[in-house]
């Protein structure tokens, strides 16, 4: 189922038209991907949701499973857009932090090279990432997650948005930020995204997204 420099080729040309998009006053269309809920320690496949929201208006999604704690998140991100009717529609990737399914990390340097846009992790607060390297540690593969965890680069604040971010100048992307998100600290297309995987995966939506 389905080098740390952060700017490919393309960034230039990709910066130019999101930064015109939002002079314009124009739609951004982005795809917000989070992780279902799932039970940790167990092997099950961790489901992922991704939804397609142009502002702030729901317009499609898609569904595919990663593993719990492995390395395939990227792979599976990749997977669900190449190929597949939404990825010439985007503006920007958006993702809620770089961990899924556990501490399956997404490369976003490589996640933005091969999608060529922008890709931005979302923090609803400042990550532990001391924490965060001390779990990695009890896993298989630590150079390897340390590394991918290394190249997603510096972590940006622009209140009320923590993120970091690939491929765009953190200032064009904490004001595309303000256009994708409705209320809150949370751009809606992950805020839907939450709410969306939490229902397949428990029947309803949870209180909080």
């Amino acid at each position: 189922m389905l080098f740390i420099v952060c700017y490919h080729p393309t960034s230039i040309t990709t910066h130019m038209k999101l930064e015109a998009l939002i002079r314009q006053k124009r739609q951004i269309r982005a795809i917000g991907f989070d992780d279902a809920p799932f039970i940790r320690h167990q092997t099950a496949p961790v489901n992922i949701s991704g939804v397609v929201c142009a502002n702030t208006r729901f317009e499609g999604m898609v569904w595919g499973a990663i593993q719990p704690d492995g390395l395939d998140a990227t792979e599976v991100i990749c997977q669900l857009l190449i190929g597949k009717k939404f990825l010439p529609q985007l503006h920007l990737v958006l993702l809620d932090g770089i961990g899924f399914g556990g501490l399956n990390l997404v490369d976003l340097p490589q996640l933005a090279q091969r999608l060529q846009l922008p890709c931005i992790a979302v923090m609803r607060k400042l990550p532990n990432i001391e924490k965060m390297k001390q779990a990695m540690s009890r896993l298989p593969h630590y150079q390897q997650r340390l590394a991918v965890l290394q190249r997603a680069g510096k972590i940006h604040t622009y209140p009320p948005f923590f993120f970091q971010v690939c491929g765009e100048q953190p200032e064009i992307i904490a004001q595309a930020l303000r256009y994708l998100t409705d209320c809150g600290k949370v751009p809606e297309a992950l805020r839907l995204a939450h709410l969306i995987g939490a229902a397949v995966i428990n029947g309803e939506s949870s209180s909080q997204a």
